[in-house]
């Protein structure tokens, strides 16, 4: 070594990152975060058809109908991570699933998704009723099939068609413990049905690298920046007016009516700000803010329902 050699700093060993165990990896493919979202919605639902403190019958139904519609939004999750493994792979941010990066293999997945399919559909026949355990099947097919392996790859509009699957929680819920779909529980649907647009069109827009080397026609790609964030704009204007439904038909107060309204206001205003000065930042934001804006107003859903 001579002695410039010896100045030249050397660059550190970054230690490697331990392997998740097995457990951790199939977990993962549930999409945990996104699941227990769904559950929550579905537990609104569940909580708005029952007047009144529910009684311990009813509390039972509702925790066995969650266990239920996790297993089977579970198996969807696991079912699109199998059928997307390629896509993931060449994005940053669903490289590191494990069926992207082969830790987990297609059969592996595909056996993981149907047993969880078939354990949380007979729970929802057997201990719920059938309409329940059809619908959630029916959305079950709905995410992994249509939207997954159809709508997704194929038009940039695969969000607002693909969404419909990821408004029928609150639905589930509903039939799950008076065995019917009301009106009501169709204006939950339509809440999360508008909301779904410009919340996943707002990442779309700070990842559009990551989706147009991955070869999906999400609208940035396949339209621009610009026709995107109109897009947003207007969806944000349309998802004010369904969160004014609930409480003109009657189903929540005015405590909900508040927290509706400032919602709703704040997430226009971040669309508006995105719309009119677009940056990667706070099309960041206005993501974050979409998932405050759902969880915020349906837990006002719940607190209003106990105090009216």
């Amino acid at each position: 070594m001579t002695p410039q050699d010896s100045t030249v700093p050397h660059s550190p060993v970054m230690p490697a990152l331990p392997t998740p165990s097995k457990f951790q990896q199939f977990y993962s493919l549930t999409k945990p975060r996104v699941v227990q979202l769904i559950v929550f919605c579905a537990l609104i639902g569940m909580v708005l058809a029952v007047p009144g403190v529910p009684t311990w019958p009813e509390l039972r139904l509702g925790l066995i109908a969650c266990a239920g519609i996790w297993l089977v939004a579970g198996a969807a999750a696991a079912f699109n991570c199998l059928v997307e493994a390629g896509i993931d792979a060449r994005m940053k941010r669903t490289s590191w699933r494990a069926t992207a990066q082969g830790q987990i293999s297609n059969q592996m997945a595909l056996g993981f998704s149907a047993a969880l399919c078939v354990l949380g559909s007979s729970i929802l026949y057997f201990l719920v009723n059938p309409l329940t355990m059809w619908l959630t099947f029916a959305t079950f097919v709905g995410y992994a099939v249509v939207y997954t392996v159809i709508l997704k790859p194929l038009t940039p509009q695969n969000i607002v068609i693909g969404g419909a699957s990821g408004a029928m929680p609150p639905v589930l819920g509903w039939a799950a413990m008076t065995g019917d779909v009301s009106p009501q529980a169709l204006i939950l649907f339509l809440i999360i049905f508008l909301w779904t647009p410009p919340h996943f069109w707002a990442l779309a827009l700070y990842r559009v690298e990551d989706y147009r080397k991955s070869g999906l026609p999400m609208l940035p790609v396949t339209h621009g920046n610009e026709f995107t964030r109109l897009q947003i704009l207007l969806y944000t204007f349309v998802l004010f007016a369904a969160c004014m439904m609930p409480f003109i038909f009657q189903m929540s107060g005015w405590l909900y009516l508040a927290v509706a309204v400032v919602l709703s206001i704040g997430f226009t205003g971040y669309a508006w700000a995105l719309w009119r000065n677009y940056s990667d930042a706070l099309a960041r934001k206005t993501f974050r803010f979409s998932l405050i804006h759902l969880s915020l107003l349906f837990a006002a859903l719940l607190l209003d329902h106990y105090l009216i």
